[in-house]
């Protein structure tokens, strides 16, 4: 499914694409979702607005760092799903490993509902557990599946596989747990079992495990069965919204005779306009309706409907609800609400995880409208991409996940919009926190003829950590907050929003080196006002000063984005991967072995990576790669601190004197 012409050069899915299938008198929505953590974003839409999922491993690579990362988007949105585990034709595959890596590093129930006949070139089908039939894949492309007996040289295995699967569903059905009281042999129905396992995979409980080879069609068509047995259908999960007057939750019905409520989810620019990719959560949705964006207040027609096929399109005219469609001539954005009008709610938006890197960019032309609106579309359709203007600079800055997510849209710039670009150095997402509690006392006073200003205001800084300094799970909070602790009106209610106002000013630039300030709360006790000239402004100015003092005495400290970062080479590599990543100040958490393969993970700043894709393709003849995925904030070293500081005054006055010059 993947259509783009980067995704084809580069072997990798960039965008999520979806399409439409009838299997079994069923209709199946497919989303196709990336699985490089730099377009972690496709993967969080994808999830908001599907009912269940199909988690897909390799059966030689086994659980990877994207893995971990799926699997917790997977709980965020309360996904039921199945394991696909892939690739049982390729050299060193070993889907039982696998299964045990799944339950010890996602910590899960995952349990096999088939087992394999056959491994790498001898991988023929699959043993169904639940039914106890070998399945073999025959024809060309293994579209024909032969039913036959289980193999004797697996029976036990087979036998002994299905009783621990019978036993863990057991707890969850009354009839099979009285079954075995009665009888130690006793042979559960196969529709109890398949009735069983889809209410515990329903209920988020259990994690059915198939396998199979897709590049040779082997095991696909057991896995859309067990999409139809195991997985939800739209009446049977549960969504809520929330009403626009009293935020109240609402639940949301899946039945096309009710008022409509969509989801705007995903947006794309095609040679027809803007794309905008909803799912349809009640009610239905027919060309020439009216609706009403919730959250933009706005009214409008629906002009086209349509049906995705990958970059392939389908008019229709009516959609009904737990259908995904796309809509043309619809301006609005990721995550809108959309009803008939009468009934008013909001869905909940997706979680969008913050930039990591950021770096320069400007054209070669220097007037190039395009460049503008190249920015603007991809801002709208990736809510991680973000652009910034630094009016010092003068520069232009895009953030994203990470060198190959900024990297693409780069080269999507130049093919796209025929503009070259050039780019700076990338930037890292530091951050500022204090360290200790902190007073202050400032006070504000203007006088220039006439009114004046006037403001005081007396506090304390505090840090905001998660658990206590030392212990496994201590993190710094990424948090800001205002706390009004005054007490019979030292500072009147009304200049309250205005001292909150100033903070919120001046906490996205700390003192050190200009970046947000994070774990750190201001509370304010005490202060003073005139009658005359106190003000908002003077509120506001204030509490902006009162911040800077007060956050400088609570010794401030630089915090840096630390990366786990996943590297997978040929085992003859191994000695030198490890200095490689010691030189970048890795903290090793893990290394195995595997055959011929060697991965280690490791947790590295973000700053000491660029660059490292180099290296490695050259230290591993271009046989090693790696990922990685944001892990948390830790504090910089004194040195680093150091070098820091040196390196920012050094930009500083190489700004100053550009500009001068």
């Amino acid at each position: 499914m993947d259509s783009m012409e980067l995704e084809r050069e580069k072997g990798i899915t960039i965008k999520s694409a979806a399409t439409y299938s009838s299997f079994k008198d069923h209709h199946i929505n497919i989303i196709d979702t990336p699985g490089h953590v730099d377009f972690t974003i496709e993967v969080e839409r994808a999830l908001r607005v599907l009912d269940g999922a199909i988690l897909v491993v390799c059966a030689v690579g086994g659980v990877q760092s994207q893995t971990m990362t799926v699997d917790r988007q997977m709980k965020r949105y309360n996904v039921p799903r199945l394991v696909f585990i892939n690739k049982l034709d390729r050299a060193g595959s070993d889907p039982l490993k696998v299964t045990e890596e799944l339950t010890s590093k996602l910590q899960q129930n995952f349990v096999l509902i088939q087992l394999p006949i056959g491994l790498e070139e001898f991988h023929t089908g699959v043993v169904d557990l639940i039914t106890m039939k070998a399945l073999l894949n025959e024809g060309d492309f293994g579209e024909k599946i032969r039913e036959a007996e289980i193999p004797p040289e697996m029976v036990k295995d087979a036998n002994e596989k299905r009783a621990i699967l019978v036993q863990q569903l057991a707890d969850f059905n009354d009839e099979m747990a009285m079954g075995f009281m009665e009888d130690e042999n006793y042979q559960p129905p196969v529709a109890l079992l398949k009735k069983t396992l889809r209410e515990a995979v329903i209920a988020r409980k259990i994690i059915p495990v198939m396998m199979g080879s897709a590049y040779k069609n082997k095991g696909v068509q057991q896995l859309l069965d067990g999409v139809l047995d195991y997985l939800p259908d739209p009446t049977q999960v549960q969504n809520f919204g929330l009403d626009v007057h009293t935020q109240e939750k609402i639940p949301i019905i899946c039945d096309s005779t009710k008022p409509t409520v969509a989801l705007a989810f995903k947006l794309e620019e095609s040679r027809f306009g803007q794309l905008t990719y909803m799912r349809i959560y009640q009610g239905c949705l027919k060309r020439g309706d009216s609706i009403l964006n919730v959250n933009q207040k706005q009214k409008m027609k629906v002009p086209r409907l349509i049906r995705m096929h990958s970059d392939e399109m389908e008019d229709v005219q009516e959609i009904g609800s737990g259908e995904i469609c796309a809509m043309f001539g619809v301006d609005c954005y990721s995550g809108d609400t959309f009803t008939d009008g009468e009934f008013l709610c909001t869905m909940t938006s997706m979680h969008v995880p913050e930039p990591v890197i950021s770096l320069s960019i400007r054209p070669e032309k220097k007037a190039d409208a395009n460049f503008t609106k190249a920015l603007t579309r991809f801002q709208k359709e990736d809510p991680t991409f973000r652009v910034d203007y630094e009016p010092e600079s003068n520069e232009t800055l895009i953030s994203g996940m990470g060198e190959l997510h900024l990297d693409i849209y780069i080269e999507r710039i130049k093919r796209e919009y025929g503009i070259n670009v050039i780019t700076g150095k990338p930037k890292v997402a530091f951050r500022e926190t204090p360290t200790s509690i902190s007073t202050y006392e400032y006070t504000h006073k203007k006088q220039s003829g006439g009114r004046g200003q006037y403001a005081k205001m007396k506090g304390k800084i505090e840090p905001i950590r998660i658990g206590e300094e030392g212990e496994e799970d201590f993190a710094y909070s990424l948090e800001r907050e205002f706390e009004n602790a005054t007490h019979g009106g030292s500072i009147p209610p009304e200049f309250i929003p205005a001292c909150k106002k100033g903070f919120d000013d001046v906490i996205d630039e700390g003192p050190l080196i200009g970046h947000p300030v994070v774990g750190c709360k201001m509370i304010v006790n005490d202060g003073g006002y005139h009658a005359v000239d106190s003000s908002e402004i003077a509120f506001r100015l204030c509490s902006k000063f009162a911040f800077k003092r007060g956050l400088l005495d609570a010794d401030p400290a630089i915090l840096e984005p630390i990366m786990r970062v996943e590297v997978n080479c040929p085992a003859e590599f191994q000695n030198v991967i490890i200095p490689q990543l010691t030189r970048r100040k890795a903290i090793i958490d893990d290394s195995i072995l595997t055959g011929d393969n060697f991965e280690v993970v490791a947790m590295v700043p973000m700053n000491n990576m660029f660059g490292y894709s180099t290296e490695l393709r050259s230290a591993t003849q271009g046989k090693g790669e790696f990922s990685m995925e944001y892990s948390n904030y830790e504090r910089v070293p004194n040195d680093g601190k150091s070098n820091l500081l040196k390196s920012i005054k050094l930009n500083l006055l190489n700004k100053e004197k550009a500009k001068n010059e």
